[in-house]
């Protein structure tokens, strides 16, 4: 048995009365929840239904013969089925969540409000144009804080998320090689060896080849590694500022210039583009298309109820070949939303990356964002979220190992596992009894150029008082791993309201559809 800080006591004792298990399953306010498909019954509903009159299906040999085969609830039951089933979950309303590279920061209740206007919240893609002039307006806005804040020429905004950002800006540059006449012999892109694993699939699925580029000792790309790979075939880079190990690229414009020089472009990942706002403008630098993650930088929800936003912003080497739809400004102020690429005043579109113009309610809440920092704010907000990276790194630096120790870390601090070694405890076990003390892990085994790295981004919307208890616990967990106490950690989360799982199967192997148990047959007497 094992007390409340995962560590043994004996059975028969009080702590052990308190870890006992309880008829229905539930501890207090820790409440177990079956699937619908278990306590749901084919006789019930939460609505009341008329009977339909007579009519003559049209499905013919599609129409269904038997029962669709889905539980029913009552209103109370559905409301408290769900309502336990989000008690469950940990989000950014629960407590901090420190994932590396995913940037969980708060989102501000004024977004949500300002994105449930009416005009924002019930616009549709396919009413008329002329009566949707705000959302044009509001978009032509938000492009130029885009354009203003990166130092580029040309956004697009229609891109779902970064991955699918990442696309758009690739797709882009080849068009532009195209455009050139260099398309059969411009066929390889360059990928640092710490990117995120979308910039190499993304290489590959238009159809070029990768070539990985090594990283130096201290976790940055240097030029000499760059120009031993470059020549004619190479049509572009594609890296991450700041990168990965959570580091500002020191020589990110002569690497910007050796592209350049034979004609390659320069693409950055831009998921990291909340640690420079308002400091660096990725235009200045060198930089041809970078995507910007709207929830990572400008605090709309991750996915927000619906697709995401990923904008791609442009240099003038690519501007042209935008894809449609977008708003364009006549010289008396009209807008326009150009939706097809005949109807472009001026370049290339290189087609339509998705049907719809993008995700309205992610246009509203950046804005938001944006107009209620004001550009001081945004450039303190980058500022926070590196001061708040390094307050956790010197707050864990004596007990925690860190790969990189010669570069002051920018929005998030990466940590290795080499503290851990003859102590028992892994990384995953460390995590997992993160659980325990009520946070999420920290992003775990991220970036693999680093071994059992551990990622940890606080961003700048949480207080000192919220670090200094983070520390403060990781500092306990991580002085229990030295001093042996390998039991609070080989099986951990012991409080949650599950165990730990067997994720490799789980995601191998996963079960997606319910089957009711077998029924247990009585043994013959």
């Amino acid at each position: 048995m094992l007390n409340r800080q995962g560590r043994p006591t004996a059975a028969g004792s009080a702590e052990a009365a308190e870890t006992a298990g309880t008829f229905t399953g539930n501890r207090a306010l820790i409440q177990e929840e079956a699937l619908s498909f278990e306590i749901g019954r084919y006789d019930t509903t939460g609505v009341d239904l008329d009977e339909p009159e007579d009519f003559a299906p049209r499905l013919g040999a599609l129409a269904r013969e038997g029962e669709i085969g889905i539980p029913g609830l009552s209103e109370p039951e559905t409301m408290r089925h769900f309502v336990k089933l989000s008690q469950k979950n940990y989000g950014i309303d629960t407590g901090l969540f420190p994932l590396g590279s995913c940037t969980m920061k708060h989102n501000a209740r004024l977004n949500e409000k300002m994105a449930r206007l009416p005009g924002f919240s019930d616009v549709h893609p396919l009413q008329p144009v002329s009566t949707v002039p705000g959302a044009l307006a509001l978009m032509n806005e938000l492009s130029h804080y885009l354009v203003t804040l990166t130092g580029m020429t040309t956004v697009a905004l229609s891109p779902k998320a970064g991955a699918h950002g990442e696309l758009c800006g690739m797709m882009a540059i080849k068009a532009a090689i195209v455009a050139k006449g260099e398309d059969e012999t411009r066929d390889v892109v360059l990928v640092p060896e710490s990117a995120h694993g979308t910039n190499p699939a993304t290489a590959a699925l238009l159809g070029f080849k990768v070539r990985e580029v090594p990283a130096a000792e201290d976790g940055t790309v240097r030029v000499e590694a760059v120009r031993e790979l470059l020549g004619p075939e190479v049509a572009a880079i594609m890296l991450t500022n700041p990168n990965t190990c959570g580091l500002f690229e020191p020589q990110i414009v002569e690497i910007a210039q050796a592209l350049h020089e034979v004609g390659a472009y320069f693409y950055c990942d831009g998921a990291n583009f909340n640690a420079i706002v308002g400091k660096a403008r990725p235009g200045d630098l060198g930089v041809d298309a970078m995507h910007i993650n709207l929830h990572k930088t400008f605090s709309t929800p991750h996915g927000g109820g619906g697709p995401g936003s990923g904008p791609v912003v442009l240099s003038e080497r690519l501007a042209a070949f935008a894809p449609v739809p977008f708003v364009t400004a006549g010289a008396d102020g009209s807008l326009t939303l150009v939706e097809h690429e005949g109807d472009a005043p001026d370049g290339s579109p290189f087609g339509r990356i998705t049907a719809f113009h993008g995700q309205m309610g992610m246009y509203v809440r950046a804005l938001s964002y944006m107009l209620s920092h004001g550009a001081d704010g945004m450039k303190q907000a980058s500022e926070d979220a590196v001061l708040n990276a390094n307050y956790i790194r010197a707050g864990l630096v004596d007990l925690m190992s860190l790969p990189f120790p010669d570069h002051p870390s920018m929005h998030e601090v990466l940590f290795d596992d080499e503290w851990l070694k003859d102590t028992g405890v892994s990384t995953l076990d460390f995590a997992k009894a993160m659980i325990d003390e009520g946070y999420h892990p920290m992003t775990m085994y991220f970036p693999l150029v680093v071994h059992g790295a551990m990622l940890i981004e606080p961003t700048e919307s949480e207080s000192k008082a919220s670090l200094d208890l983070f520390v403060a616990a990781l500092r306990d967990l991580a002085m229990a791993a030295k001093a042996g106490e390998t039991a609070r950690f080989s099986g951990a989360p012991y409080h949650a309201p599950r165990r730990r799982l067997d994720e490799t199967r789980a995601a191998r192997q996963p079960i997606l559809r319910w089957t009711p148990p077998q029924p247990v047959r009585e043994a013959a007497e």
